[in-house]
């Protein structure tokens, strides 16, 4: 018994471990307690080994005052990141506490995948939740929302309504009641009594015809164009000085 106990724990402990996975999370600002950074992780690992790219999060207070964008491909260089090979298929979300600015890039399949305007999209999505400090809450919707916009094909708007799973149950519903309501309304027979069954034509005639002219009004409304950008910022990308190139977004929090 004591045995099994044993073998038991020792499974346990194998599956947590390769449940977490590789680290994935580098808080290097220490926004996250260690058992965010251990669910974060954990996640972080699971939604990418689905779409073999790593998701990953670096967190900075950027002391020596580098651009985030400058930065977030450094430290793709020099940690050689890539759920595949060294530089291989990526997504890094980078907060620079200094500048209060975010950053996020897409390397090989997450370029293609997560283009500057879906990573534009995640971006809007968190933002308020990076300048509330709901840090572990953001991370998530970024390590959610980009194992979901990779689930569609490259050039597909993820958020076109048509792709909305409420929509689609909507469009059903409806479609069913039309055909119901059609169905039976034939079902009741078809009805042959029209005017002409019980008018005298050698009889009836128009007595009266009026038509009068009112008025025609013009009204004029200025339509309000809505430049707000979850922050600030907006779609890029670049190569980065080992050579690799990748989408990305970038705004302030």
């Amino acid at each position: 018994m004591m045995v099994f106990g044993l073998a038991f724990s020792f499974w346990t402990v194998q599956t947590a471990s390769a449940a977490e996975g590789k680290n994935l999370i580098y808080d290097e600002a220490n926004l996250l307690s260690e058992q965010e950074k251990s669910e974060l992780n954990a996640l972080a690992n699971e939604y990418g080994a689905e779409r073999q790219t790593d998701f990953i999060i670096l967190t900075t207070n950027n002391t020596d005052n580098q651009d985030v964008e400058l930065l977030t491909e450094d430290f793709y260089d020099e940690q050689g990141l890539g759920f595949d090979k060294v530089h291989g298929n990526a997504v890094i979300l980078t907060m620079d506490m200094n500048f209060r600015e975010v950053y996020l890039a897409g390397f090989y399949k997450a370029e293609d995948y997560l283009d500057s305007g879906r990573l534009d999209a995640i971006r809007s999505r968190i933002t308020p939740d990076l300048s509330n400090g709901d840090y572990k809450l953001a991370f998530e919707k970024y390590i959610r929302l980009s194992y979901e916009y990779m689930g569609y094909e490259p050039g597909v708007n993820p958020n076109n309504i048509l792709f909305n799973g409420w929509f689609q149950l909507g469009v059903a519903v409806a479609i069913g009641g039309i055909v119901v309501g059609i169905m039976a309304f034939r079902s009741g027979g078809r009805v042959t009594v029209n005017r002409a069954t019980y008018e005298d034509s050698s009889s009836s005639s128009v007595i009266d015809r009026q038509d009068r002219y009112i008025r025609t009004t013009v009204t004029k409304q200025k339509i309000e164009r809505n430049n707000n950008n979850g922050g600030g910022g907006g779609g890029g990308g670049g190569t980065t000085r080992g050579g690799h190139s990748h989408s990305g977004s970038r705004g302030s929090f």
